[in-house]
């Protein structure tokens, strides 16, 4: 039988958070600067926010555009602020120059998190080598999730990706859930569904309005319907 899905919704402040809610999302993405991709919010806003809602959080740690790690000292402090705020979950990932994985950097500000879950981004989509990130990850605590389109474009390129690493889920590195997101449309719901893939992360998708407006409940409702009918047409087929 086919399981609900997970859908995660980008929230900058606490309006996009509690339509999000309202509309269904079962977890945030905490960010601001969507100009830079996505950093991390202040813990004020943290605070405001885990008191508006009560679904998960994931919060941003990201000092800078781009994927390097920038000055890991201060991540690690600011990680520690926003626990402070509330923040239980997390949202990182850090490249080095040549396009690995900067292990040392992950290491440190993981270890500010103290087992905290937290999700490595679409980083791994700039990664040079996909397969050895994920093996230098692969024990590293509380990693659960990553965050990814399967190529640096999007979706309509890094599907075969997506879909093949799912089927690797039982080998080692491939362990966590793929949350998929970058130019992720309604349409590609039922082949991602039917590839196994149960996790989906929307955000300009859910604002009709675009980065200006804030996010539609009514947009993330229809995220939300679609995602469950396909669950059920699954769990009748079987």
């Amino acid at each position: 039988m086919s399981k609900r899905a997970v859908l995660e919704v980008i929230a900058l402040d606490t309006e996009d958070a509690v339509a999000a809610q309202a509309g269904g999302a079962d977890r945030l993405e905490l960010v601001t600067e969507m100009a830079a991709d996505g950093l991390t919010p202040s813990p004020a806003t943290v605070a405001a926010i885990r008191a508006a809602v009560d679904i998960d959080l994931r919060v941003m740690l990201r000092l800078a555009d781009g994927f390097a790690a920038g000055d890991v000292t201060r991540l690690a402090g600011v990680a520690g602020e926003l626990r402070a705020a509330g923040a239980d979950q997390f949202v990182l990932g850090f490249l080095d120059a040549a396009g690995g994985v900067d292990l040392a950097a992950v290491e440190r500000v993981v270890g500010a998190l103290d087992g905290c879950p937290w999700t490595f981004h679409r980083a791994i989509d700039r990664a040079a080598d996909r397969d050895a990130l994920r093996k230098h990850l692969a024990d590293l605590p509380g990693l659960d999730t990553y965050l990814t389109a399967g190529s640096a474009t999007g979706v309509d390129d890094g599907l075969p990706t997506l879909l093949a690493e799912e089927a690797r889920g039982g080998e080692p590195g491939y362990a966590q859930q793929i949350l998929v997101g970058g130019g992720l449309r309604l349409d590609h719901v039922p082949r991602l569904r039917a590839g196994g893939l149960a996790a989906f992360h929307i955000g300009g998708a859910a604002r009709p309005d675009g980065w200006q407006g804030p996010v539609s409940a009514d947009a993330v409702t229809r995220w939300r319907t679609t995602l469950d009918a396909d669950a059920d047409a699954d769990a009748y087929a079987d």
